[in-house]
């Protein structure tokens, strides 16, 4: 038996607006569209400003780390408790970070990244 877990892959894709929106028209009259898993950005720089070096610091920390708090993930990334609350709320509203809510001893928040890999997908 293998001791490799399975790695689980996000793909982040960039794809023109129009070719979205196309398909989303395409759906909403019934049309068949080949369903596809992942996130969408409209260009690279919509990209870029999602994926700022601290938040791909953010997605590193938690998934090698595994903080108990957010105010423990801050400690470690040396940044302030509340900028990174900020930066968690847009990666969990776009998908890259779930938030677990417990109530031990005291309410704490807890951060995961439940995929080892993020791969990017370019329409050409």
């Amino acid at each position: 038996m293998s001791n490799h877990r399975l790695q689980r892959f996000l793909p982040l894709n960039l794809e023109p607006l129009g070719m979205i929106l196309k398909e989303t028209t395409l759906s909403e009259r019934g049309e068949k569209v080949k369903k596809r898993r992942g996130i969408y950005f409209e260009n690279l720089e919509a990209f870029r400003m999602a994926l700022t070096e601290k938040r791909l610091e953010v997605l590193h920390v938690i998934k090698k780390e595994r903080p108990a708090s957010v105010y423990e993930l801050a400690k470690m990334l040396n940044r302030d408790a509340k900028n990174v609350t900020q930066d968690l709320e847009y990666l969990k509203n776009i998908g890259l970070v779930e938030i677990k809510r417990t109530r031990e001893k005291k309410e704490r928040t807890i951060p995961e990244v439940k995929y080892d890999r993020i791969n990017l997908e370019i329409a050409v």
